[in-house]
């Protein structure tokens, strides 16, 4: 076991296998449980590094960034629209998750002298590789993280990285449904707006289709083999556990 506190020894990198799972439609918490139950097996080196893809229901999360100002629909509006809120531990400001959207959560150890925003690039380069596939032209932006196509945000990314190990990860417009982004100031920023594969092209590919042209992007930029596997869900009171 490697679990020795936050003084604790890093993993080394990895260029090994990448475990990848399509988890299909998840609500956050359980999301949640299952990436921190994946962190910790990471930092006690019983599994490989791992990539959960899947979408979200309609849910708002908040880094540790965010202002009061960042969301914008009342409680009462949110309740109106089925929307969960989350306030969350990876960098950066409010951002929406839902149908529609591709959600990846690499769980990668990075090793000791990892670099914050090589890994923050590497994150987009993942996307406009994948943007690129389904026909639209996106690119990185000087000013602000994430994957734009003009002034549009396509890709949000926020990360957390503790110990090496990378949790939190991305959002990628898929087919998403835009108008969910006028209940928060999207990632802080007032003057852009977002766009998706759909808007942009005329149509778009499924979410699950989206997640394997993802995965073996990133796998390649990361330089890790895709191992597809069959994951089982953390369960909550109200579903059985999914598998």
């Amino acid at each position: 076991m490697l679990r020795e506190g936050p003084t604790g020894p890093l993993l080394r990198p990895s260029t090994g296998t990448l475990d990848t799972m399509w988890l299909g439609r998840v609500d956050y918490e359980r999301a949640w449980a299952l990436q921190r139950e994946t962190f910790f097996a990471r930092l006690d080196d019983e599994r490989n590094d791992s990539l959960l893809l899947l979408e979200h229901p309609h849910t708002y999360t908040l880094g540790k960034r965010s202002q009061p100002g960042d969301l914008v629909y009342n409680e009462q509006v949110r309740i109106a629209k089925g929307v969960a809120v989350h306030e969350v531990d990876r960098g950066g400001r409010a951002t929406y998750h839902g149908p529609g959207q591709l959600v990846g959560y690499p769980i990668m150890a990075l090793g000791e002298r990892y670099d914050v925003m090589s890994y923050l690039r590497r994150l987009e380069d993942v996307l406009v590789r994948t943007a690129a596939d389904m026909g639209v032209e996106a690119h990185r932006d000087p000013e602000h993280t994430g994957v734009w196509v003009g002034r549009n945000k396509i890709g949000a990314i926020g990360v957390k990285i503790t110990r090496g190990i990378t949790m939190h990860g991305f959002a990628f417009n898929v087919d998403t449904d835009l108008t969910m982004f006028e209940g928060i100031v999207p990632c802080g920023i007032r003057d852009r707006w977002v766009t998706s594969v759909a808007a942009e092209a005329g149509t778009a590919p499924t979410v699950e289709r989206a997640a394997t042209i993802t995965a073996t992007h990133l796998a390649d930029v990361f330089d890790r083999t895709l191992v597809w596997t069959n994951p089982a869900l953390p369960a909550s009171e109200e579903e059985p556990v999914l598998g």
